[in-house]
């Protein structure tokens, strides 16, 4: 559910952009997400087509890049993707943490 606020302000981003660049229809969003996000994309994509009948965004494709989360070494400062394992390659030490774990980040908007 917590989706639909999240898809409230992607659309008001994007009809906000929109106007500035002085277009008449919004054709599709490019959203960058991390994959250990707590977004689901069909939510936003069932909300997306609710929320934005009636306005310029109406029908607009959405386009989901899901990135793999990175970690950072809090040993030496190596940052690599994580795979299965909490452990530093660099350093073989265990204390990391996530640094992109929530990105959801509107990236684009393509327009007409």
């Amino acid at each position: 559910m917590h989706e639909l606020p999240i898809t409230q302000r992607l659309l008001n981003t994007a009809l906000e952009r929109a106007e500035q660049a002085g277009a008449r229809h919004i054709l599709r969003l490019n959203l960058v997400v991390s994959e250990r996000s707590a977004i689901v994309g069909e939510s936003v994509r069932f909300y997306w087509d609710i929320i934005s009948r009636g306005t310029m965004a109406e029908g607009a494709k959405l386009h989901f890049e899901w990135t793999p989360v990175q970690m950072e070494c809090l040993a030496c400062d190596s940052v690599f993707p994580l795979d299965g394992q909490y452990a530093c390659p660099a350093c073989g030490q265990g204390r990391v943490a996530a640094v992109n774990g929530d990105v959801f980040q509107l990236e684009s908007i393509d327009v007409e």
